[in-house]
């Protein structure tokens, strides 16, 4: 029987509602909406449209969203001083700042510019240290949406076996110390990892975030799984692929995420939760 697909589209739009009324309930009480403030350096066409949906999503959530444009030769100390002013800013509850930024501007300084407070993308090394250590702090959004598709497919987690390929900071990482908080066993595998398939083959939960396409096939995947596809591969310039084999992998998977329509809408679902309870948290 083909796998049950995880409609993260679905999943996505239950979350912006959610966080719509905590915003409604938030400006009940404030007498303002929560704010999130995005700032973009340059030109970048995917950037500007990453910035444009999450406009669009402020705006159906009835968060109070600002866009900070600003030129690709903006300096370093110009976009720090920026971000002070909006961690400073009272009616600004997160700050977001789109990356990849211009070479001649450090990322690591900017993410650590950010009030940790205000960093709704959960990538400031405080909320990193707090997820390490299982304290309560703004999470990564890509990695928060995986678990909340993973929940919804109803499995248990404590006590599974669970893989994730891919070891970024942005998603292979975070991914991982959730899966392990809530008691699963957890195996990080990478470009180095030997007999990968063998591997994949073990995973209850296989999470798939290394940017090759179609990279898993159907025969590296144990029957049931739940098989999370985070990868977004452009093929012959117009088709979007998975790092996952999806004709393959759905005959052999208990559940599986499609590309596109599955982790994808869930990152920016996640991150206007993120400002929603950042609001709140500044007000307890």
């Amino acid at each position: 029987m083909p796998a049950t697909i995880i409609d993260g589209k679905a999943v996505a739009a239950s979350i912006r509602e959610d966080a719509a009324a905590r915003a409604a309930e938030y400006r009940e009480k404030f007498g303002r909406a929560p704010g999130l403030a995005v700032v973009i350096v340059g030109d970048d066409p995917a950037s500007r449209v990453y910035v444009n949906n999450k406009k669009k999503a402020c705006a159906g959530c009835d968060i109070y969203s600002e866009e900070h444009a600003l030129p690709a030769t903006t300096t370093e100390d110009e976009l720090l001083d920026l971000v002070r002013r909006l961690n400073a800013d009272p009616k600004i509850d997160g700050v977001l700042v789109q990356l990849p930024l211009p070479n001649h501007i450090s990322e690591d300084k900017v993410i650590e510019a950010i009030s940790p407070s205000k960093d709704v993308d959960g990538f400031h090394p405080i909320n990193v240290g707090s997820l390490m250590v299982g304290k309560p702090a703004l999470r990564p959004c890509t990695p928060a949406g995986i678990m909340e598709l993973i929940h919804r497919t109803g499995i248990e987690l404590k006590g599974k076996r669970a893989v994730v390929v891919g070891r970024s900071n942005i998603v292979g990482k975070p991914v991982s110390i959730m899966l392990l908080a809530e008691h699963a066993t957890v195996t990080i595998c990478h470009s180095r990892t030997e007999d990968l398939p063998s591997v994949c083959r073990e995973a209850d939960v296989l999470v798939v975030a290394v940017g090759r396409p179609k990279m898993v096939k159907g025969d590296w995947i144990k029957p049931g799984a739940v098989v999370i596809d985070v990868g977004t591969n452009r093929v012959g310039g117009k088709k979007l692929v998975g790092d996952v084999d999806f004709d393959e992998a759905v005959e052999v998977a208990g559940a599986i995420t499609p590309v596109p329509g599955g982790v994808g809408p869930m990152t920016i679902a996640m991150l206007m939760k993120n400002c929603v309870e950042a609001a709140f948290a500044a007000r307890s």
